[in-house]
């Protein structure tokens, strides 16, 4: 996968949140030690599965008014800025993990409108890519990036939680969650909802950061991804199993993004990059996975 140009992270600013100790979000266990040092926040490691979070956290309720909030419109400028830089990224995950075969399979099983919901859908754009495509879309997103979606694309889109938004059990042919999950507080639940709604043999899609990437293991706490709101940094490894855990097939992890721009010579990039994709350690990943067909 090429021309993948880096898109400086989001972050809301560091403020001083009443933070709680929280069990491991994947294996339950207690036990930590110092994983990354960040300037107003730290990350630690699970010493029984390795998952590293943030922890204590912030209160779900602290998280959640982060994003409602519109920070004098800043963050729906930045979303829009970056909106087709962000849909081509999309577009080069989904053909790494073989959308156009995802695509065809569903087109058959639903009589040509497979329905997709995409989770944290932002402006919506990649919706209103696949509405074009033929699919049915239905998305949520809390931030005031949904109002636009709605009335400037005319798409389904709830500003609500997840579990507020009640779709109907095993309705959706594919789910996609892009940049989402390392923000929840509880992707537990989430694996939980996204079961619920889909239907036996439907898809889900999840891009996320790799803690076990190349980029993440040389700058450390310095990491582009190592920012105050995200909660968690899946690996590939972890990732795998929080998904198994819930009930999901995995059926194949894809990476990217050896090295950001700016930090070495372009042709050192490049040969980073393609050897980060080659190894399966690039900076950011989309995961495919799948309900299986049979309980």
């Amino acid at each position: 996968m090429n021309h993948r140009q880096p898109i400086k992270t989001w972050s809301t600013p560091v403020t001083e949140e009443e933070r709680r100790p929280v069990p491991c979000a994947l294996c339950g266990g207690g036990r930590f030690k110092p994983s990354l040092s960040c300037e107003g926040f730290s990350y630690v490691k699970c010493a029984d599965c390795g998952l590293v979070q943030m922890n204590p956290q912030p209160a779900p309720a602290d998280v959640q008014r982060r994003y409602a909030q519109s920070h004098g419109g800043d963050y729906l400028a930045y979303e829009l800025k970056n909106e087709a830089a962000f849909l081509n990224l999309q577009k080069l995950a989904l053909a790494d993990a073989g959308f156009e075969y995802i695509e065809r399979e569903l087109m058959d099983l639903s009589g040509g409108t497979p329905y997709v919901l995409d989770v944290g859908c932002a402006t919506g754009a990649l919706l209103a890519f696949l509405r074009d495509r033929g699919w049915r879309t239905a998305g949520v997103e809390i931030s005031p990036s949904a109002d636009y979606a709605r009335t400037e694309r005319g798409l389904d889109v709830r500003r609500q939680n997840l579990d507020d938004c009640q779709f109907p059990a095993e309705s959706f042919d594919m789910a996609v969650a892009s940049h989402l999950i390392e923000h929840l507080n509880d992707p537990g639940a989430f694996f939980g909802e996204i079961w619920r709604v889909l239907r036996r043999g439907a898809y889900l899609l999840l891009i996320t950061p790799n803690i076990s990437g190349f980029q993440a293991r040389l700058m450390g706490s310095r990491w582009r991804s190592a920012i105050f709101d995200h909660l968690y940094l899946f690996s590939k490894r972890t990732i795998a199993a929080m998904l198994k855990a819930h009930g999901f097939t995995a059926e194949g992890v894809y990476t990217w993004g050896g090295l950001a721009a700016g930090i070495a010579p372009a042709p050192i990039k490049t040969f980073a990059d393609k050897a980060a994709k080659t190894l399966g350690m690039g900076d950011v990943m989309i995961v495919k996975a799948r309900k299986p067909q049979r309980a």
